[in-house]
């Protein structure tokens, strides 16, 4: 079964997650919207929509799943590395990317969003942001970066700090994302603004594009991510507890 649908308009590629119920990213869904990137800027695309299902884009990294590889760090590792590697290449991706968020996109789901040019969401009862706190993770220092880049320092810490979630509205108004549209016009509005920044001047539009994305790509550097050491945290008492407590109330 694939986890990922691809549609090509022209120029621009739309490429949906599609892992029900929420998008959980597993080691799979990573590495297929990776290879799927990769193979949509290969095949000649100038631009790409990365949705995801309705009602939330990305629920974030498979917590189950995560929980279930139990001491086998090796294979907790590969799972995370999947992870950094699609967010490195959507950050790194040499076309624009647009993230349609058609409903709630907090952890991992978020940080995809923060990777992409431009992020346009869903208005209505839905919500974005980097909860880690809350299930007793530390949100590294290369994705604190990414939530300061967009939002500012002071607010990013606030928000950081109390893994907080915020709602449509006020993502729009802090700058967290870009624009709020009808759920079903998502996608369809990322594809009108990539046209037109697509009909700029390419050469100076993506010249210009990968100077601004500097600090983008390299906030993501490993020595910014520390695997090994958020390795060894996942396995802490308190974060162990958290992260069980939120499986039982999913289960619920």
């Amino acid at each position: 079964m694939s986890f990922v649908e691809t549609q090509s308009h022209g120029d621009i590629v739309e490429i949906r997650l599609s892992r029900a119920p929420v998008n959980a990213l597993d080691p799979q869904l990573c590495n297929a919207t990776r290879e799927a990137l990769e193979s949509a800027v290969s095949h000649g695309a100038h631009g790409i929509v990365l949705s995801g299902g309705p009602k939330v884009f990305s629920a974030g990294l498979d917590v189950p799943y995560l929980l279930s590889l139990g001491e086998r760090k090796d294979q907790l590792l590969l799972a995370w590395q999947a992870f950094f590697g699609l967010a490195r290449t959507l950050a790194s991706s040499p076309v624009p990317v647009v993230a349609a968020i058609g409903g709630h996109a907090p952890a991992g789901g978020c940080v995809l969003a923060l990777c992409c040019d431009y992020r346009i969401m869903a208005s209505g009862p839905f919500r974005i942001g980097l909860n880690e706190t809350e299930v007793g993770l530390v949100a590294p220092e290369g994705i604190q970066r990414l939530m300061r880049r967009v939002v500012g320092t002071y607010r990013a810490e606030r928000l950081l700090v109390a893994g907080e979630l915020v709602d449509a509205e006020t993502a729009l108004g802090i700058g967290l994302v870009d624009e709020l549209v009808e759920i079903e016009h998502v996608a369809t509005r990322g594809k009108v603004w990539l046209e037109h920044l697509l009909s700029l001047p390419r050469s100076a539009m993506l010249h210009t594009r990968a100077l601004a994305r500097a600090d983008l790509v390299d906030a993501l550097r490993p020595e910014h991510i520390e695997l090994d050491r958020f390795i060894e945290a996942w396995y802490g008492v308190d974060t162990q507890t958290a992260l069980k407590s939120l499986v039982a109330k999913l289960r619920k």
